[in-house]
C-alpha cells in the first residue's frame, strides 16, 4: 500500500484524481450517511425528477446506519453497511454528482464501470471497528427521512476517519489486486 493520505470531503476532482486503490486515506470534513431504505427513496425521487434532500455533487456517502448514541457521545457505533446491497442505486447517483461512497465488500461491474465513467471513488471501512470509528465523527445530525430511524441520512461531521481506497477513478480494485499480488509472492 501506498503512503498515508489525509483529505477533506467534499471532494473536488483534485482528490479524487489523486487517489488510487490501496491507499489509506483519513476523510475531514462533511460526508454523508445513507443505507438501503434511503437510497431506495432517493433513487425513486430522482426517477420521478424530484429534488434530492441532499446534493450529492462531490459529497461523500458513507453506507452506515448507527446505533443509538450512548449519553454524551454524539453517535453509536459507526460501523460500515455491505456495499452490494446499494449496487442497483448507486449509477444513477453517481451520474448526478457522488463522488465517494464508504462501505465494505465487493462492488458490482455495472458500479465499477460507473465509478469509472464519473471518476468516483468507493473506499471501505474496516467493518467490526464501529465503535473506534464512532470516535472520528465529531457531530450528526438527521437530515432528511427521520422516519427511517437508524437509516434515516445524517450530515456528519468528521475528523480523520480512516479508510482504504477500494476501486479508484480508473477501476483498479483491491480486491483483485491484493490476490493477485499475493498469488505472485507465493509462487
Amino acid at each position: 500500500m501506498s503512503e498515508k493520505k489525509i483529505i477533506n470531503a467534499p471532494f473536488s476532482g483534485e482528490i479524487v484524481k489523486d487517489l488510487k486503490a490501496g491507499d489509506f486515506v483519513y476523510i475531514s470534513g462533511t460526508i454523508y450517511t445513507a443505507r438501503d431504505a434511503a437510497h431506495k427513496r432517493m433513487f425513486e425521487s430522482m426517477e420521478k425528477g424530484e429534488t434530492l434532500p441532499i446534493d450529492l455533487n462531490n459529497n461523500v456517502i458513507y453506507y452506515l446506519g448507527p446505533s443509538p448514541a450512548r449519553p454524551g457521545n454524539v453517535i453509536g457505533s459507526a460501523g460500515p453497511t455491505t456495499s452490494s446491497r446499494m449496487d442497483k442505486y448507486t449509477p444513477k447517483m453517481l451520474d448526478a454528482g457522488l463522488k465517494g461512497m464508504i462501505g465494505k465488500g465487493k462492488r458490482s461491474v455495472e458500479v465499477i464501470e460507473s465509478v469509472k465513467k464519473n471518476g468516483a471513488v468507493y473506499m471501505a471501512a474496516i467493518g467490526g471497528a464501529g465503535a473506534l470509528l464512532s470516535k472520528c465523527i465529531k457531530k450528526a445530525e438527521v437530515v432528511a427521512y427521520d422516519d427511517l430511524g437508524t437509516e434515516a441520512i445524517r450530515k456528519l461531521q468528521v475528523e480523520e476517519l480512516p479508510v482504504v481506497v477500494v476501486i479508484d477513478k480508473d477501476g483498479n480494485n483491491l480486491y483483485e489486486t491484493a490476490v493477485n499480488e499475493f498469488k505472485e509472492k507465493n509462487k
